[in-house]
């Protein structure tokens, strides 16, 4: 089955023990650095070096974190990672996921989130105080965005240098065009870059699963409605932009920035590609009947690349071959990772779930798939019939990442992608937790 992860220790409380990466602290420049030798008396030129490839590139911000906190010297001549805004790129902690200890207590009640680097399999339990009375409702670059419990207000959190953007809350227009809990309580968010003029900050993208609307929303300004009519089925953040296809349309829109007529330019742009993968079952016999084949062939993925300077209608180049890529794909979230650096994931290969398979991947190149989760299920629809399967794999724990409707809940998506009725303790806890956003009255201006 490959590598996988150590085994988590369910938490009797809220309490969990792990490595943890600890606050950072101010600069101090009381005193300059004193001449000594070894590591620390390094040029400042060959330290400003090793700054710039540590954040070029795949540079990590965490190990950059790291450097600078070795010795006063080099903390002395290298700047803070601190970015007010949350706009430079560099500056995020970009292939960070967040993990799931599956002891279903959710993330912002810890007060804690297990964050697994997709490249160096590092992994970090980060206490966030500013996790409390706020509820997770999207990532974006590794940046958390928050919705506040009572007042509906939205944050971006920078888990591992504290910066924090605040947005105002969305309880005027909830009342005015949501008017539906459970969209709130399943509500996505993305971080893109500001289509302001002149603008040094972000914007933050929200979106609906049972309403036909998306809202948007810069800094210290109001929540917009940016479209109508838009059920949005899967959605993608992309050099500072939003795309996304939409229930019973075959298009790809531009939801952030809405477009427009004459060129636009990325304001942040980062390394990739776009690709779209479409699922369609498997070919027919004689026009009528499925062909007599087994189960690992009947579902057929075709990836494509989107050109995206191809005009108003996007152009599609069919790709047959990843390399040692592996993509997971869900409605909510994507994620895209080499398995060169984690090599128990399977290469030119796709993850995804199906109505009654948790966790399917599907070969592009032997056009095979295959069930990975008919040992580790817990239940029969119905009844619980075994004890959850530990320690968790690295496929158990990316497939989660991308369903965050169940990793909110502390809960392992190959486990509970269904909640059986007769779950009636884990059903009271969630409905009990549901009940704490309360959105207050809309307020109208005189």
């Amino acid at each position: 089955m490959g590598r996988k992860l150590p085994p988590f220790a369910p938490a009797a409380t809220r309490k969990r023990k792990g490595s943890a990466l600890a606050p950072l602290a101010a600069c101090k420049h009381s005193a300059p650095a004193r001449q000594i030798g070894g590591w620390a008396s390094l040029p400042t030129d060959i330290v400003g070096l090793i700054t710039c490839r540590l954040l070029a590139g795949d540079g990590d911000v965490v190990d950059y974190i790291c450097f600078r906190a070795v010795c006063f010297s080099w903390r002395a001549c290298t700047p803070a990672p601190r970015d007010p805004n949350l706009r430079d790129p560099r500056l995020r902690p970009r292939g960070w996921v967040a993990l799931c200890d599956g002891d279903a207590v959710r993330p912002d009640d810890a007060c804690e989130i297990v964050f697994f680097h997709t490249r160096t399999a590092r992994r970090l339990r980060v206490p966030l105080p500013e996790l409390r009375r706020h509820r997770i409702i999207g990532f974006t670059d590794g940046l958390v965005i928050l919705m506040h419990k009572t007042t509906t207000a939205v944050r971006v959190l920078h888990p591992f240098t504290r910066d924090v953007v605040d947005f105002q809350p969305l309880a005027t227009l909830y009342h005015q065009v949501v008017r539906h809990k459970g969209s709130l309580l399943d509500m996505n968010a993305a971080v893109c870059s500001s289509a302001a003029s002149s603008a040094d900050s972000i914007a933050v993208v929200v979106w609906f699963p049972y309403t036909d609307v998306v809202l948007a929303a810069d800094p210290g300004s109001d929540w917009e409605v940016l479209h109508r009519g838009f059920y949005v089925w899967c959605a993608l953040p992309f050099q500072g932009r939003l795309y996304a296809t939409l229930c019973c349309s075959s298009e790809i829109v531009q939801l952030y920035p809405p477009r427009r007529n004459g060129p636009q330019e990325n304001s942040l742009v980062s390394g990739g590609r776009m690709l779209l993968a479409v699922r369609q079952p498997a070919p027919y016999a004689n026009g009528a009947e499925w062909n007599a084949i087994d189960w690992s062939r009947q579902l057929v993925c075709r990836l494509y690349v989107v050109d995206l300077n191809g005009g108003q209608r996007r152009k599609l180049i069919q790709v047959k071959n990843i390399g040692d890529t592996a993509l997971f794909l869900s409605r909510d979230r994507c994620l895209s990772v080499s398995a060169r650096d984690l090599p128990s994931l399977s290469s030119n290969s796709i993850y995804l779930s199906l109505p009654s398979d948790p966790i399917v991947v599907h070969s592009l190149g032997t056009g095979l798939s295959e069930r990975l989760a008919d040992s580790c299920q817990i239940h029969d629809r119905t009844e619980r019939i075994r004890p959850s399967v530990h320690p968790f794999t690295i496929v158990d724990h990316l497939i989660t990442y991308c369903n965050p409707r169940v990793w909110s809940k502390g809960l392992m998506f190959h486990e509970y992608h269904y909640i059986p009725q007769s779950f009636e303790e884990l059903i009271k806890k969630i409905r009990a937790q549901e009940r704490e956003l309360r959105i207050p009255r809309a307020v109208h201006s005189c």
